[in-house]
This record gives structure tokens, C-alpha cells and sequence, in this order.
């Protein structure tokens, strides 16, 4: 496990956690937890949740580097947020702001977070979102050029093809990454339920059109069905 300081210029992840897509969105909402209780409960989770996600990896897609790295954001600036990459050496990355450390309310609720975001990497997330959005991209121009739209107007309507495309498949791939991180935190002895309550203290993206994440309740919900269906038997 490596944790430290990482600044983030630009960089194609998959962030799980907070919405950003509301410019008015209410702030999540803190819970009464000392920062030297968040510290220990982060390394806790840290110890338990890594071994148990790279051993789900290894299961579900062995072909894939499975060894994650855990990085902490320390920039306040940074805000609430987790987020899932791939180096250019292929080895996953799991992100953790240090907004997102201090509002967590348990353990719990940490481990969950981790787990949706290796969830990311076994479900391939990242390279679907991006084919999704090219594939976005080409049918929008297509349709665009044979109704006659000015050709120095396609590279805008291209981008928005291809935003629509991926957030569309993003809201997927974080339901299913919810159902994975289910599994992982059980695996660890933690409480996903407990964990999923995270949800509750979070701005909803429901009436965002172009939202990249779908309804904290549907998540939810996701979460109570994974742990009725799946956890007993993981």
C-alpha cells in the first residue's frame, strides 16, 4: 500500500462518490468523528479491503494487473470525492481525497467506497466508458453530416455525442461497481448496508439529465440486493 500527496492535473478516472455534475448541490454532510479516529479507521481499511479487492480481481479478470496502489489526495481544494485510474504501466489506482476521508462516518462506509472503486477496474470500466463515448461521438456526426450541418460544426456536436454516450454507460458501470464493492467489503468483514449509508449524507443526482452518477436511492437499493443475493455465497 503507498499513500501520499498526488496532484491531479489531468488525469481519465472514474470518480464513485460525489456527484459533481449540480453546481448548487448541498455539501455532504459531516459526521460528529475525530480526524485521528479517520486516520485510523482509513489504514484499517487500507489493511483488510486491498488484499480482499486484488483477490476478487484475480477471480473475475485474471488477465488484468490486479495489484491496486492507494493514493491519498491531501488538497483540501480537492473536495469529497474517490476516484479509479490506470498508470500508463496498466496498474490500477485507487484515489481517496482527504475531504472524503475526514466526512466518512465509519469504517464501513471506507470500505465500501474502496471497493466500489476496484469495482471500476474489474468491471473494465474505463476502457467501456471510453469506447462508449467514441462510439457516441461517430453516430452523432454521422446523423449531424446527413442532415446538413455545417462540417466546421462537428467537432462540437462530436463532444456532445460523446458526453451523452458515456455518462449514459457511466451510470452502468457505477451500479454495477456498486455491486462489486458489495461483495468486497463483505468479503473484508465489513458492513455494506452500513457502508451504503454514505448515500444518505451525499447530493442526489436524480434530476440531472447528464448526471454521471444515477440515484443515490437506486444505489442503494443496488447494495441491499447484492447483499441479499450474492454476499452469503461470495
Amino acid at each position: 500500500m503507498r499513500s501520499f500527496a498526488l496532484i491531479l492535473a489531468s488525469v481519465v478516472a472514474l470518480g464513485a462518490c460525489v456527484p459533481t455534475t449540480q453546481p448548487a448541490a448541498p455539501p455532504v454532510q459531516s459526521p460528529t468523528i475525530s480526524p485521528e479516529q479517520a486516520v485510523i479507521n482509513f489504514r484499517e481499511v487500507i489493511d483488510r479491503v486491498e488484499p480482499v479487492a486484488e483477490q476478487v480481481c484475480r477471480e473475475q479478470t485474471p488477465d488484468q494487473l490486479c495489484d491496486f496502489a492507494i493514493y491519498v489526495d491531501r488538497d483540501p481544494q480537492s473536495g469529497v470525492n474517490a476516484f479509479h485510474t490506470i498508470d500508463d504501466n496498466g496498474q490500477p489506482a485507487i484515489i481517496f481525497t482527504i475531504g472524503l476521508i475526514a466526512v466518512a462516518a465509519n469504517a464501513d462506509e471506507l470500505a465500501f467506497v474502496m471497493g466500489h472503486e476496484a469495482g471500476h477496474h474489474i468491471g473494465r470500466h474505463l476502457p467501456r466508458v471510453q469506447a462508449s463515448a467514441d462510439l457516441g461521438a461517430q453516430i452523432l456526426t454521422t446523423l449531424a453530416r446527413a442532415g446538413g450541418i455545417n462540417e466546421a460544426a462537428l467537432g462540437g456536436v462530436a463532444q456532445v455525442g460523446a458526453v451523452v454516450a458515456s455518462r449514459q454507460y457511466g451510470r452502468q458501470a457505477e451500479l454495477e461497481a456498486d455491486a462489486i464493492g458489495t461483495v468486497i467489503a463483505a468479503r473484508a468483514g465489513y458492513d455494506p448496508l452500513r457502508g451504503a449509508e454514505f448515500f444518505t449524507r451525499i447530493p442526489d443526482p436524480a434530476r440531472s439529465f447528464l448526471a454521471t452518477h444515477p440515484p443515490n436511492a437506486q444505489r442503494i437499493e443496488t447494495v441491499r440486493r447484492t447483499v441479499a443475493g450474492r454476499v452469503p455465497g461470495a
